[in-house]
């Protein structure tokens, strides 16, 4: 049986990922700071019978983060799709935020990324396959939204410097990159957005996308 691991999986796009890639009969790893997150997710997508295996590690803590990504492999099998959906979402104009608030918001929004892929590429990339996938967001300058911004954008450069390392031996990493407020019903429906990361997942190598924005709202 395949596993997938989703770190950041609260109650919008991390559990609706987690939901799909247990209906095509993977083992998920949900990763949250709150251990009553974890348990309310994956009591929700588990009731099916797939099995979700609940793990507590906060995205900055690189050494926890680390653990969880151990335990979820020890427990479900070597990871085949890492989801990365942690973020620190908030308004910030340019000089209003600290450095001390950049920094933290820099953390989630991009190093803890960059740690859950420099943790399981490198197993993937010796067995030829597996997918690494990362939430986007801001697709065009918001002076609004400064921390995130800087985030989103530092995401889109992640990636690229990930495919340059591990695409050539068969790790297909991109971003969906989702451009408004998520919520049920609208536009920016989770389960909606989901599918992309299904999608994504499941492109034969000769078609991988780096990037898939929701909606279609062009990128800069």
């Amino acid at each position: 049986m395949s596993t997938a691991v989703v770190v950041g999986a609260g109650t919008g796009i991390g559990r609706a990922v987690a939901a799909r890639f247990v209906r095509e009969g993977f083992s998920v790893a949900v990763i949250a700071r709150r251990p009553e997150t974890v348990s309310r997710v994956a009591a929700d997508i588990g009731r099916d019978g797939g099995r979700v295996l609940p793990l507590t590690a906060d995205s900055t803590d690189e050494d926890a983060l680390r653990a969880a990504l151990d335990s979820a492999e020890a427990e479900l099998g070597p990871v085949d799709v890492a989801v990365y959906n942690a973020a620190l979402i908030r308004r910030d104009a340019p000089g209003e935020l600290g450095a001390r608030g950049q920094l933290d918001a820099w953390a989630v929004n991009v190093v803890g990324a960059l740690s859950t892929a420099a943790h399981v590429a490198p197993g993937m990339a010796a067995r030829g396959h597996g997918t690494i996938l990362v939430t986007g967001g801001m697709p065009r300058v918001d002076p609004g939204y400064v921390s995130l911004g800087l985030g989103k954008f530092g995401v889109r450069t992640l990636v690229g410097l990930l495919d340059a390392e591990y695409g050539p031996a068969g790790v297909h990493i991109a971003s969906v990159t989702v451009p408004g407020a998520v919520a049920p019903g609208t536009a920016y429906d989770p389960d909606d957005i989901a599918e992309h990361y299904w999608r994504l997942h499941t492109q034969p190598r000769e078609a991988w996308e780096h990037e898939v924005v929701h909606g279609g709202v062009p990128a800069p």
